[in-house]
C-alpha cells in the first residue's frame, strides 16, 4: 500500500460515482452534477444524499483554503453541507486545515482490496443461481435491495432512491440470487482503469445465511477479472461482519478513512 495505490483506488470510486450523475437526473430529475477541482471529484447529489461530497481530496494536488473554498463554494451554491472523504495518505496537513475550516469528523470507512489473479467460481448451492440483471428484473432488484436494509428505517428511503438510480446506471453492472424466480439478494459492479469496485451487497432477511453473499461475491470477481481489473476494492464500516467476511474471502485492509463535514452555513 502505497501514496500512488491510493490514488488509484480514489480516483476508481470518485468515477464509479460520478457515473451515477446522468442517472440521477434522468430518474429522479434531481440536478445532480460533478466537478474536478484539480484532481478532487465533487459530486453532487442532492443536498440530503450521503453521495453528495468530494473523493480524492489532497491526493492529487495539495488542499489548500483557497482549493478548499471553491469546493465548498460548489456545494453551498446547491444548499448542500460539504463532505470529503479523507484518505489517510492524503496527509495530516489537509486534517488540520479541515478542522481550521469546521469540518468535523463523522464518519470511518475501511478500504479492503484483493488482487485479481484468476478464475472465480461460485460456489454451488443447490437451488440458488446468479444472474445479472436484465430490463424484466429492473423492479423486483430495487425491491430485494430495499428489503435488505429493512432493520435500518431511518436510510431506507435513500437506499430504494439508490438502488432506482443505481439500475439505470449503465456503467454498473448489477447481480442478483434468486431461487425459483424470487430474488434473494443483490449486489453491484463498476470498473475503472482496472480497478473493480463491489458495492451495494444486500440480503433479504428470510435469506440469511444461506451462501448467497458468496456467490455474488464470487461472480463478481469473476466478471471483474474476464473484463481485464487487476484489483478488487470494497468499503466496510472497520471492525465489521462485513469486513470480517471480507477477509475471509481474500480481501486485505488498505486503509481507513475518515468523511468530515462542513454544514452548507459553514458553521
Amino acid at each position: 500500500m502505497d501514496h500512488a495505490l491510493s490514488q488509484k483506488l480514489e480516483r476508481a470510486e470518485g468515477t464509479i460515482c460520478a457515473s451515477f450523475v446522468s442517472a440521477r437526473r434522468e430518474v429522479s430529475g434531481v440536478p445532480a452534477s460533478w466537478h474536478d477541482f484539480g484532481g478532487t471529484y465533487a459530486i453532487f447529489d442532492g443536498a440530503d444524499s450521503p453521495m453528495t461530497q468530494t473523493f480524492g481530496l489532497g491526493m492529487f494536488t495539495p488542499a489548500t483554503p483557497d482549493s478548499l473554498a471553491a469546493i465548498e463554494d460548489y456545494f453551498t451554491s446547491r444548499q448542500a453541507p460539504t463532505a470529503h472523504e479523507v484518505s489517510p495518505l492524503a496527509g495530516v496537513e489537509v486534517l488540520a486545515l479541515l478542522i481550521e475550516r469546521g469540518y468535523r469528523p463523522i464518519e470511518h470507512s475501511t478500504v479492503l482490496v484483493q488482487p485479481l489473479t484468476g478464475r472465480h467460481a461460485a460456489p454451488e448451492t443447490g437451488p440458488l443461481h446468479v444472474r445479472t440483471l436484465d430490463a424484466a428484473h429492473r423492479a423486483a432488484w430495487v425491491e430485494a435491495s430495499v428489503a435488505g436494509w429493512a432493520a435500518d428505517p431511518a436510510i431506507s428511503g435513500f437506499i430504494r432512491a439508490l438502488a432506482e438510480v443505481g439500475a439505470a446506471n449503465a456503467a454498473m453492472t448489477h447481480f442478483f440470487v434468486e431461487r425459483e424466480g424470487a430474488l434473494l439478494a443483490t449486489a453491484s459492479l463498476g470498473i475503472h482503469d482496472g480497478i473493480a469496485l463491489l458495492a451495494g451487497a444486500s440480503t433479504i432477511p428470510s435469506a440469511r445465511g444461506l451462501g448467497a453473499q458468496s456467490m455474488l461475491l464470487a461472480a463478481r470477481l469473476d466478471a471483474a477479472h474476464a473484463r481485464g481489473a487487476r484489483l478488487a476494492m470494497m468499503l466496510t464500516s472497520p471492525g465489521s461482519a462485513s469486513q470480517r467476511n471480507a477477509e475471509r474471502s481474500g480481501f486485505r485492509i488498505a486503509y481507513t478513512r475518515t468523511k468530515w463535514l462542513r454544514a452548507a452555513s459553514g458553521g
